[in-house]
């Protein structure tokens, strides 16, 4: 089984846009919403143009249709592409197609003022692939516009999985971890692991600035429960008080997701 059947055979079966709809899975929406809106244009959503690449389901591209803003969305799955194709209504600026991170070559050059790459990196296990998804990604972004990619992060399934599932054990019995606790990811195993020094070593050299490597959902995975038991104001200061610190670097890397935010020079 390919790569791309291994993930088209996990979405077609998660319920990816359950997750962030959950109380838990909504920080990691609201912190990227924000950070999408905060480097979006100023010139206003009349002449800004926007592409999601893995779109899943369609939670933010809809969302940003909602909004006003024109959206161009790629989505590899076709589970997925056609659950995203069904909130299209006619008042919405909002084309998706299928189509692969790794070949962008629909779109021409510095067509979009930002381009979402919000899943993509999670399933690309080598690093040509994961660059030449990024390259993609960048060739579209016009000079000055914005490119966030989402990762997952190596010590939060270190932490949770390996130690507090007891799977520690398993995993090293298949070679999964190296002497450091670095996870190696096959594309059987479905998600690639980075620690914030594989991110920001990805991106040498591709002519983009770093502007910020975000926590996009911080502690929240560690506290599902108690998250899912608070009640609304208790919950709005907890979203407040996870926005105050998810740009704190030396937090990141204990992250389940984390956000890089990106400029094209």
């Amino acid at each position: 089984m390919d790569t791309v059947n291994y993930v088209e055979e996990y979405y077609n079966n998660y319920d990816e846009e359950g997750r962030l709809l959950r109380r838990y899975g909504q920080v990691e929406y609201i912190t990227t919403m924000t950070y999408i809106h905060k480097f979006l244009p100023e010139s206003g959503r009349e002449n800004c143009r926007i592409l999601e690449v893995g779109a899943g389901t369609g939670r933010y591209s809809i969302a940003l249709a909602q909004e006003g803003y024109a959206v161009d969305s790629v989505e590899l799955v076709e589970h997925n592409l056609t659950i995203l194709k069904s909130k299209i209504t006619a008042d919405y600026n909002i084309t998706a197609r299928q189509g692969n991170a790794l070949d962008l070559s629909a779109y021409g050059d510095e067509t979009f003022d930002m381009t979402l790459i919000l899943g993509p990196m999670y399933h690309l296990y080598t690093e040509e692939d994961k660059r030449r998804a990024l390259k993609e990604a960048i060739r579209v972004t016009k000079p000055g516009g914005h490119i966030l990619a989402a990762y997952c992060m190596n010590d939060a399934t270190i932490l949770q999985y390996c130690f507090g599932e007891n799977k520690l054990g398993e995993c090293m019995q298949k070679n999964m971890l190296t002497e450091d606790f670095h996870c190696i990811s096959k594309p059987e195993d479905l998600f690639e692991l980075v620690r914030t020094e594989d991110i920001i070593s990805l991106t040498e050299g591709m002519g983009v600035t770093r502007i910020n490597l975000v926590a996009s959902d911080g502690a929240a995975n560690y506290m599902r429960d108690i998250i899912d038991g608070m009640d609304e104001e208790v919950y709005k200061e907890f979203i407040r008080y996870h926005l105050s610190v998810c740009e704190r670097q030396d937090l990141i890397g204990a992250t389940n997701h984390s956000l890089d935010i990106l400029k094209k020079e």
